[in-house]
């Protein structure tokens, strides 16, 4: 029976846990405070123990023990991507969603997406965010919330679509923000990659493309936790650990957006999305060492060779410091990035009119030195 004529589901909710004994029962609240029979879902919660060595597997335990909803799968650890795919294999439901063990859900979120999946007969429905700056209380209310605007701008409307009607939406890189068909997950045998970090982006980027049919949602279903101690895997960009993973991940992408051969996705893909935060990795430079950014060099060099970055959508002067990392000129592109740094929040970096047109002026920088495409002011840039 297709999902369009079940009037029940099982959703089957994969949450890896390690290291998150402070944050997993806020977590595990929220999808058990999920709206249930009323929706016509039946709930099954698959929890991963990878390995903690924290007591992240015994609150699991805990839960478990108490309510027949939640089962408890203890592993060896392996990391995030083979914790979920491991998930993945014990889950009964036909429909599939994850909560990673620090975040949480907002009310209704799997409630919100199952109406339109089953409106639609999409293959996945993909709904917004907010990013949860936990302000370290232990309280579900505790500190404050952003819609990232790109977020916003990405499900501004309910709608269905395939992928090149859509392609920016391939910037929507999260695995935990979707409601997904089971059949269509094993389908089009989606699997998360293991062994590296940022594992998200390839495999939702594969969904995408594969997709005859999208769903998208302007509602919030997910509240991202940007932990207060800076301990998330995403809030350790400037290491070479790091900074090598995102570089796989980003070659994993391209490869399957080449793979999908349409011009509009590839251009959009290399432009926008794989450009997207690029800004986060430079402001890194001051502080780094020389081994990160021979790699930043590199990997920038190799991801952008045909489309520089001075074409990307990026702001104007992210769009200077991608071009001072592609001629390798560190000591400009660290005076770039400090002159940002130190700029008044909502400042732009100065604007002034010579011979030429408009561009970016940086104290410093001798803009006869710069290629002038790296300077210069689009049309719509004031």
């Amino acid at each position: 029976m297709g999902l369009l004529r079940r009037r029940t589901h099982r959703l089957s909710v994969v949450v890896p846990a390690y290291g998150v004994q402070d944050y997993l029962p806020t977590a595990l609240d929220s999808v058990l405070a999920q709206p249930g029979p009323p929706r016509g879902v039946e709930l099954e919660v698959v929890v991963v123990d990878d390995g903690s060595t924290d007591d992240s597997g015994a609150i699991a335990d805990e839960y478990a023990a108490r309510d027949d909803r939640v089962r408890v799968v203890h592993t060896d650890n392996h990391g995030l991507g083979a914790a979920r795919n491991e998930g993945v294999r014990h889950a009964t439901g036909d429909l599939l969603a994850f909560l990673d063990g620090d975040d949480a859900l907002p009310a209704d979120a799997y409630g919100a997406m199952l109406k339109q999946l089953r409106r639609t007969g999409a293959d996945f429905v993909t709904g917004s965010i907010v990013r949860w700056f936990d302000d370290g209380s232990g309280r579900v209310d505790g500190g404050t919330e952003e819609q990232p605007p790109w977020m916003r701008r990405l499900h501004r409307e309910r709608r269905v679509c395939f992928i090149e009607q859509h392609p920016e939406i391939l910037g929507d890189v999260f695995a935990w923000n979707k409601l997904w068909s089971r059949a269509f997950y094993d389908g089009a045998a989606l699997s998360w990659p293991e062994g590296v970090r940022y594992e998200d982006q390839p495999t939702t980027t594969e969904a995408y493309l594969r997709a005859r049919r999208i769903g998208i949602v302007p509602d919030v279903v997910y509240r991202w936790r940007v932990r207060h101690d800076g301990s998330s895997i995403t809030q350790q960009r400037a290491t070479v650990e790091d900074l090598r993973d995102r570089w796989t991940t980003k070659r994993m992408t391209l490869d399957s957006v080449h793979a999908y051969g349409s011009t509009p996705v590839t251009r959009m893909a290399v432009d926008k999305v794989l450009a997207g935060d690029l800004p986060r990795y430079f402001a890194a430079i001051p502080d780094a060492d020389d081994e990160w950014w021979e790699l930043l060099v590199s990997g920038v060099r190799e991801i952008w060779a045909e489309r520089p970055l001075t074409g990307a959508g990026l702001p104007p002067a992210q769009r200077l410091v991608g071009w001072l990392v592609q001629h390798d000129r560190r000591e400009e592109a660290e005076l770039v990035t400090r002159h940002l740094a130190a700029l008044p929040p909502g400042e732009r970096v100065a604007r002034v009119e010579d011979r030429q047109g408009r561009r970016i002026d940086v104290p410093g920088l001798d803009p006869r030195s710069v290629a002038r495409v790296a300077l210069a002011l689009r049309d719509d840039e004031r």
